[in-house]
């Protein structure tokens, strides 16, 4: 095999897999495509293993998530980007093993943080709460 070889049997492979739509050892999965061993997902794409998410793509091992993209290991996120092993983040891109963060970047084993500024608990959810509202994130 020479590199033009692999260069198009790759691109065939990519294409394949792109027009791909069924799921595969997914139970009671809606409008959910390339899923694997997902339970209970909503409208997404590209799970594996992951349990009641919605609006969700390419993440694995999640729960309860929705419109996160690119997690692994993450619990009740909403709108989050490539974090991992991290739970109840919102709106948050790059985080790994941090609780309770609100709208953050890049952050490390950190905790109820808003904007990558740390904040006591009791402050996080007052801030949090009326933000999430303003967002229409949260019913008011």
């Amino acid at each position: 095999m020479n590199k033009s070889e692999f260069e198009s049997r790759f691109r065939d492979l990519v294409r394949t897999y792109a027009s791909l739509r069924d799921n595969q050892g997914c139970i009671d999965c809606i409008g959910c495509e390339r899923c694997s061993s997902c339970t209970f997902c909503r409208n997404s794409k590209g799970l594996v293993r992951c349990h009641f998410c919605v609006a969700c793509e390419d993440c694995s091992d999640c729960s309860h998530g929705r419109q996160c993209v690119g997690c692994l290991a993450c619990h009740h996120c909403v709108g989050c980007e490539r974090c991992v092993q991290s739970a109840y983040l919102i709106r948050c891109v790059g985080l790994t093993s941090c609780n309770y963060c609100f709208g953050c970047v890049g952050l490390s084993h950190k905790d109820y943080h808003i904007l990558n500024e740390p904040y006591d608990r009791k402050t996080y959810y007052e801030i949090t709460q009326r933000i999430s509202r303003e967002l229409a994130l949260t019913k008011a």
